[in-house]
């Protein structure tokens, strides 16, 4: 990686949720300020704006929307809690088409006690019924594998040659994957599936942050690059052999970095981004 590289943040962006406690307009505001380029937006942040008045704050910023968070919770044990989800992924679509964001990252789902075949199954079946949907609105949908302490109830796709396989019976343009770090770091086969990625021009996006050690929560006790055991550069080096040059998005679930003046936040985000990714 060349010194140029190791101090440019053109390709940053920043998750809404990494910062929770701010509305979307306090983000476009202190990520513009902290001279980010890009945004990903959480759709909590639009619950009490219409998407006309969402689509203007956003265009008032000189911010990149990246993608939409999030779809997905596809497996269900009825068939009308199916079609549920399936109504509110086509609104993710519809909401990511209108805020001019190009993907909509998805969070499969499972439940509990389901077997998780049935719940990969059900997950491939539902991004089926959404992709003619998405195919229309120019929207793409970003296929997330999660790390295994997840698949009882978030998840049951946990690895990329899962998320990998779901893409190549899919076959469409329109579906791909979204690689974080946090969920994939441990995989044995991690180098392998991204360039089978690669093969399959499937890598839509690329999240990072950090697993500290030990782990007190495990949803909300992310760490900054750099304060946990991933290498991430190496990981970085494996997506971009495999030809991604798209934003590089920090994702951190974190109570205790909420607890932070976001501004600060925001100023040891960069730092960790440029000394450890």
């Amino acid at each position: 990686m060349s010194v140029a590289q190791l101090k440019d943040t053109s390709r940053l962006c920043v998750h809404t949720m990494t910062t929770k406690p701010l509305s979307l307009d306090q983000c476009l505001d202190f990520y513009q300020s902290s001279n980010l380029s890009g945004i990903t937006i959480w759709r909590n942040v639009l619950e009490r704006l219409s998407l006309s008045e969402a689509r203007r704050r956003v265009d008032g910023s000189a911010l990149k929307v990246v993608s939409l968070c999030r779809g997905g919770f596809f497996p269900a044990r009825t068939a009308a809690e199916r079609q549920a989800a399936i109504d509110d992924n086509r609104l993710a679509i519809d909401q990511a088409q209108a805020l001019g964001a190009p993907l909509v990252v998805l969070v499969c789902g499972a439940v509990p006690g389901m077997p998780l075949s049935e719940a990969r199954r059900q997950i491939t079946d539902g991004i089926a019924a959404v992709l003619p949907y998405a195919r229309q609105a120019g929207v793409k949908l970003a296929i997330e594998p999660l790390h295994p302490m997840y698949a009882g109830d978030r998840s049951a796709v946990n690895t990329l040659r899962q998320a990998n396989d779901m893409v190549a019976e899919l076959k469409d343009d329109h579906v791909g994957v979204a690689l974080d770090v946090y969920h994939v770091w441990w995989d044995p086969e991690l180098r392998e599936q991204i360039a089978r990625c690669a093969a399959l021009k499937a890598l839509l996006a690329f999240h990072v942050c950090d697993w500290r050690v030990p782990t007190r929560d495990m949803l909300n006790d992310r760490a900054l690059m750099g304060d946990g055991c991933i290498n991430i550069r190496e990981i970085r080096g494996w997506v971009e052999e495999a030809g991604f040059t798209g934003f590089i998005e920090a994702e951190i679930f974190s109570t205790e970095n909420w607890q932070l003046d976001q501004r600060d936040y925001l100023a040891k985000i960069k730092k960790a981004y440029l000394e450890h990714c």
